[in-house]
This record gives C-alpha cells, sequence and structure tokens, in this order.
C-alpha cells in the first residue's frame, strides 16, 4: 500500500494491546460483581482506580522513553508487563459464596488480581504513548503518507477493541472469566512477539537518543537503564496498593488538577504575550470540556456494561449477545461511520463551512447526551419481562461514536496547534490527565446508580430500570447542556484561537 513495512508492525503490536486492554477493562466490573460478589460501588471503585491510573501512566512512560530509553525499549518492556498482567488476572481463584450473611471471598486470588492490575497499567504507561510515536518516525518530515499511515494505524486499535470486546467477552461469560482473561493475555503475547520480530523493519527510528546517557552508571553501580526497569519494578508495589484504595487515587488526582491549574495560571500570566495567553486559555477550556466527554463516553465499560447484562434484552437475530459484547458496538460504528465523517469534514472544507474547533466538541459532547437520551426513552417502552429493547442501546453507542468522531481527532491536534511551543508536552500530558480524570470520574458518576444484588444478581429488574435511567436522564442533560453552552461560546473560543481553525 506504499507505506513502511514498519507501519504494520506497529499496527499488529497495537492491534494485540488493544486487544489485550479491552478484552480485560469490560470485563472488569462483571467479574468483580458476579463472581467475587462485590457491590456495585466496590465495584466500580476499582474500575475508577484502575482506568483512572491506566490512562496516566502513559504521561510519565512517554516522558522516560524520550528521554532516556528510547521507543522500541520501552515497548519490549511494555509489552512484556502486559503479558504477565493480563495472565495473571485469569488466575481467578475460587468463586466468593455467601455464609451466614457474610461474603466468603479468596483474598489470595484478589490480591492476585490487584497486582496485575497494577502490571497491566505500568505495561500500559510503557507501550501505549510510545508505539504512536514510532509511527510517526517512520515518514519523513512533510510525507504526504503520514496522516494515511496513522489512519492505517487508527483501525488497528479498532480492530482489536472489536474482537476483543466479541470474543473476550463471549468466552469470559460463558466458558469462566479465566478464558476471557486468559485470552487477552495470549493476544498480547502474540503482539509482543510480532514486535519483536519486526523490529528491524523499524530502521531505527525508535532506537534512544543518547545510548551513551543510558548505559551511564548511577550510583556508582547501575546503569540508567536498569534504574529505570528497577523503579518500574518498584513502583508496581506502589500501583497495587493504589488500585485498592480509590479515595487516594482521587485525591491524588485532583492534586494533580490543582497544581496544573496554579501553574498555568502562573504561565499564561507571566510568560505569555497577548496571543499566545489567549490561544492557551481558548485550549484549556477545549481540555476541560473533554473532562465531561468521556466521563460520559466511558459509562461504556461501567453503568452501561452492568445495564446491558442486567435490564438489557440481548437477543437479536436468533442470537444472544453477552453484556460485555454490547461494547463491540463502538468499534463497529467507527469502522462503518468514521469515512463519512472524512468525506463530510472534506465536503464541507472546500466550501468553507467545515465547523471550527469549538463548534465540533460542542458537538461531540452535546451526542453523547443524545446517545443516554435513547436509553432513557427505551426505558419507557420496556417489554412484557421488564427489559429494554437491544436497538435502544445501539442507538445509545451510535451516537456516543459519532460524538466521539466529532471530538476525538481534532483533540491532539488541538493542542500541537494552540499551545506554546514551549510547553507542548506539559499541555499534551494535561490533556492525557484530563482523560485519566474522566476516566476516575466516570466510575465515580456511575457509582450513583448502584443496584443492591443478591448473589450478583439483581432482585428486582424494575427498580434496577428505573435507577439506571433515573441516572441516564440526568447524564442526557448534562450532555446537551454542556454543548450549547460549548457551542455558544465558540464564537468568542474561535476568536481567542487568532487565526487557527
Amino acid at each position: 500500500m506504499g507505506h513502511p513495512i514498519g507501519l504494520y508492525i506497529c499496527f499488529g503490536t497495537e492491534l494485540w494491546e488493544r486487544f489485550s486492554f479491552y478484552g480485560m477493562k469490560y470485563l472488569l466490573v462483571l467479574y468483580l460483581t458476579k463472581y467475587h460478589l462485590f457491590t456495585d460501588k466496590d465495584g466500580l471503585d476499582v474500575l475508577g482506580a484502575y482506568a483512572g491510573l491506566a490512562y496516566a501512566a502513559p504521561v510519565l512512560g512517554g516522558m522516560l522513553a524520550d528521554r532516556y530509553l528510547g521507543m522500541r525499549k520501552a515497548v519490549t518492556f511494555g509489552g512484556l508487563l502486559l503479558v504477565l498482567g493480563h495472565l495473571g488476572l485469569a488466575i481467578e481463584g475460587t468463586q466468593a459464596y455467601i455464609e451466614n450473611g457474610t461474603v466468603i471471598r479468596d483474598t489470595g486470588a484478589l490480591q492476585m488480581f490487584y497486582f496485575s492490575l497494577a502490571l497491566v497499567i505500568t505495561g500500559v504507561g510503557f507501550l501505549k504513548p510510545n508505539i504512536s510515536t514510532i509511527v510517526g518516525q517512520l515518514y519523513e518530515q512533510g510525507d504526504s503518507r503520514r496522516d494515511a499511515g496513522f489512519t492505517i494505524f487508527y483501525m488497528g486499535i479498532n480492530i482489536g477493541s472489536f474482537s476483543a470486546t466479541l470474543l473476550c467477552g463471549w468466552l469470559g461469560e460463558t466458558y469462566g472469566w479465566r478464558y476471557g482473561f486468559g485470552a487477552a493475555g495470549i493476544g498480547m503475547l502474540f503482539g509482543l512477539v510480532w514486535f519483536l520480530w519486526g523490529q528491524r523493519y523499524l530502521h531505527g527510528a525508535a532506537e534512544p537518543h543518547d545510548p551513551e546517557k543510558l548505559r551511564a552508571k548511577v550510583f556508582g553501580f547501575m546503569s540508567r537503564e536498569w534504574l529505570i526497569y528497577a523503579g518500574s519494578i518498584a513502583a508496581l508495589f506502589v500501583i497495587w496498593r493504589l488500585v485498592q484504595f480509590n479515595p487516594v487515587v482521587h485525591t491524588a488526582l485532583n492534586l494533580l488538577a490543582l497544581g496544573f491549574l496554579v501553574w498555568f495560571t502562573w504561565f499564561v500570566t507571566m510568560r505569555c504575550d497577548a496571543q499566545q495567553r489567549s490561544r492557551m486559555i481558548v485550549l484549556a477550556v477545549l481540555t476541560i470540556s473533554t473532562v465531561v466527554f468521556w466521563a460520559l463516553f466511558e459509562q461504556s465499560s461501567a453503568s452501561m456494561t452492568l445495564y446491558a447484562d442486567r435490564v438489557l434484552d440481548r437477543e437479536a437475530f436468533g442470537f444472544t449477545f453477552t453484556a460485555v459484547q454490547i461494547g463491540s458496538l463502538n468499534a463497529f460504528f467507527i469502522f462503518t461511520v468514521a469515512p463519512f465523517f472524512a468525506i463530510l469534514w472534506q465536503y464541507l472544507g472546500k466550501r468553507g463551512w467545515e465547523p471550527s474547533t469549538p463548534v465540533k466538541f460542542a458537538l461531540g459532547i452535546a451526542q453523547a447526551g443524545l446517545g443516554f437520551g435513547m436509553l432513557v426513552y427505551g426505558a419507557q417502552h420496556p417489554d412484557e419481562l421488564g427489559k429494554v429493547a437491544l436497538i435502544w442501546m445501539v442507538l445509545a453507542y451510535f451516537f456516543h461514536t459519532t460524538g466521539e468522531l466529532c471530538l476525538s481527532p481534532v483533540g491532539l491536534s488541538a493542542v500541537t496547534k494552540l499551545a506554546v511551543p514551549s510547553v507542548v508536552g506539559v499541555m499534551m500530558g494535561a490533556w492525557f490527565l484530563a482523560t485519566a480524570y474522566a476516566e476516575f470520574m466516570a466510575a465515580l458518576i456511575s457509582k450513583l446508580a448502584s443496584v443492591d444484588t443478591t448473589a450478583g444478581a439483581v432482585a428486582d429488574i424494575g427498580v434496577a430500570l428505573a435507577t439506571y435511567t433515573e441516572l441516564f436522564g440526568k447524564l442526557f442533560w448534562i450532555g446537551i447542556g454542556t454543548g450549547a453552552v460549548l457551542l455558544a461560546l465558540s464564537p468568542l473560543l474561535r476568536k481567542g484561537m487568532r487565526g487557527i481553525h
């Protein structure tokens, strides 16, 4: 197809990494609530801590790779941690049971589960940001193939997501959780082997910038490279504890957000001229708005998965889908709808009608809200068993995906265009930290619809449906309202971008 072979090495690696990531993410809350008999609130606490840390870790992993390790070593190390983590998740232990009103759990298996999550979080931190960087370095500056290359690479992400939610979801919920988690681990092993086999096709693009600095002794006895590996192993034990204490993660994310706001206020006040200050403020507004979008969108692996498991009629075309498999709708709509969006933006752009970045953000957030409106409407028409028809969840995912296509592709581009050149890295880190915060907030929001269960199952479908519908109604208005406010502000924000579209 006229692209470097190295692109397909990165494509395959990212495909299997996303296969492993999504294969376990959608299983997570169901596994905890149905197998280890966690309450909804406790299960969502673990999901929130895990997701928040998993999206924050790439900030540090990208920095270490850029300064010292190089992308090849970082991806290899991250891939190894991911394989170990996902295979560790397959050790499920014995199922929890209730004795004299007390839940008896396999604490040893749970501690292995938490440590495996720590391995996955650290592995994602090293692999996720750096495999994308390698793709960019395969092309010379100004190479017209670059955008097409990233489009091909992005499809690898969605193929991994789509196949993982279908296969791992089916294995986990049909044959046993260990098979779903184990399949995710085997997928990541394929990805690591593929990457190691194809390193010769990267042509040195992913090597360390300064090998001598990496080999230099630190403290007189250990190379800097091995110090990074040793430090990462030590960090596993910290993360292992963090995923068990959700409030600590919440506090840490709040402190990071506060620290960034203090720095940002100082920087735009003291170090920016009028044009730079204006653009940076617009970027801050857009970044904050993404927290709202992703907090709504990421209900998919939290409240929407529990909803699909408990109150959704999942039968279609003579086949009953599992709750996790419903999550494949996002990737499915990416495949089917993304080309139409590309054509639409190109068509509008040629005529000078393409919406500005703030308008796209507003449309994206409003569509996330509209998706929940579909579920609210569907809840008014349950079947004789009290369950909601599958079509309303399909429409919810459709609008969430069209919202994603309005907001996500232009987000990182906006950072590179609007940020002051000297702090692009800091603002990119802030962008990912905003996503991490949104992931945590998504689980926190889901807890508002916690439902009482008995042995992992809801006792009253009607009560459960009413509880979820109340939450989704609030999310509908939050999405529509935030989108409307951002749309009203868009002329001012576009002016503040000072000539950048």
